[in-house]
């Protein structure tokens, strides 16, 4: 998804922009374990926002507690600028999807999404004229007669979508809503959740597992583990700029580099491989004392390979032999061991068919790594 830079499309950077979703010092006890553990989280109007975490990290209970099925052990919600934290599910102005869709099997798909609106007692023409709406909104009106069994995978999660929307919440809660989707669907999908979302305007709140899933679709993710945030932040920031190991490694993948500093000036830091006695160079904006331990991640697109040396010399350069090769069609992925037995994955964009030139890079050959100080992140914890 594309990433603006304006306070008008990122509020979050507006020192004056009210949040649309609150959460303060938000836990969640059951017994002595903390399945959300003190969390701050602001959420601003027409966001698409993705909690992303591994399982039993606490993102499906802070859902939960946002829907109003799990009640806080201490902190506030505020939706709306209204403290909801003692309101109940029904009263609150949000909807849940859930993983299962929990369609009622012995209805069709129009008595699916009307459901909702007649228990809320509507007209039935003002039924009749919103479940047409938001059936063409998710491209199922040539459906409405046909029950859960008689539909796809993803017919049936946008039956599921269409019962959240079509109550008009101001905010709708997605509990992985595509882990039920084939890859090929599900990244379909994606695309066209982002759509809906973008015509209606509504607040999204997704949790997913899926790294991708959540760089795709969010225009912001809070990383979750443990109960805690790790990190909060648009997905260039933290796919780009992690501030921890733990996300270097959670989100895609990186190289990582033990050492110490061994030289420090104005913009840039020399850092001494400790595994490989290799020095790396990293752009950085700040000085820091000579000795200290730090960590080098580097993503595997960052870095050159090639079967022949690089002409200059200097910090960033590797040489090791082929371990492994991955061809996974736009991209190929090389496993490189390099002296003290640590390899290192480079990814290769495919834009040529391969070769037999003496570029082409095979299994077993010598080759030479390279990257640019700015492709590297520095960490310190």
């Amino acid at each position: 998804m594309p990433q603006e830079t304006s306070p008008d499309s990122q509020p979050w950077l507006n020192p004056d922009a009210k949040p649309f979703i609150k959460l303060q010092g938000v836990t969640k006890k059951f017994g002595n374990f903390a399945a959300v553990d003190n969390v701050d989280l602001e959420v601003y109007k027409g966001e698409l926002f993705c909690l992303l975490g591994a399982s039993g990290c606490g993102k499906t209970t802070l859902l939960r507690i946002l829907a109003g099925f799990e009640t806080p052990s201490s902190g506030k919600i505020t939706i709306d600028g209204v403290d909801m934290t003692d309101v109940l599910p029904y009263e609150r102005p949000v909807n849940m999807m859930f993983q299962s869709y929990a369609l009622f099997p012995h209805m069709t798909v129009e008595q699916n999404v009307a459901y909702g609106l007649k228990r809320d007692g509507l007209g039935k023409s003002e039924i009749e004229g919103r479940v047409q709406e938001i059936l063409a909104l998710v491209e199922l009106t040539d459906l409405p007669q046909r029950k859960p069994h008689q539909l796809s995978g993803g017919q049936r999660q946008r039956v599921a979508l269409a019962r959240a929307l079509v109550k008009k919440p101001k905010a709708l809660l997605l509990d992985e809503p595509l882990a039920a989707l084939d890859k090929r669907l599900r990244e379909q999908t994606q695309f066209e959740l982002m759509n809906i979302q973008d015509q209606l305007g509504i607040t999204f709140m997704v949790v997913t597992h899926d790294q991708e899933e959540a760089m795709t679709l969010s225009t912001r993710i809070a990383v979750m583990d443990k109960g805690r945030f790790i990190q909060v932040g648009t997905p260039t920031s933290i796919y780009e700029f992690p501030e921890t190991r733990f996300i270097a490694n959670f989100i895609g993948t990186a190289n990582m580099f033990e050492g110490r500093v061994i030289k420090s000036n104005a913009g840039f830091l020399l850092i001494k491989s400790e595994a490989d006695n290799t020095e790396l160079s990293v752009d950085y904006g700040a000085a820091m004392s000579e000795g200290r331990r730090v960590w080098v991640a580097v993503r595997p697109e960052k870095i050159q390979i090639s079967k022949l040396p690089f002409d200059e010399s200097g910090p960033n350069q590797l040489k090791g032999v082929v371990h492994d090769i991955g061809y996974l069609g736009s991209a190929s992925t090389y496993r490189v061991k390099i002296a003290g037995g640590k390899i290192i994955q480079v990814s290769f964009p495919n834009q040529r068919r391969p070769t037999d030139d003496q570029f082409a890079v095979d299994w077993d050959d010598e080759v030479y790594l390279k990257w640019y100080s700015s492709s590297a992140v520095l960490l310190t914890k």
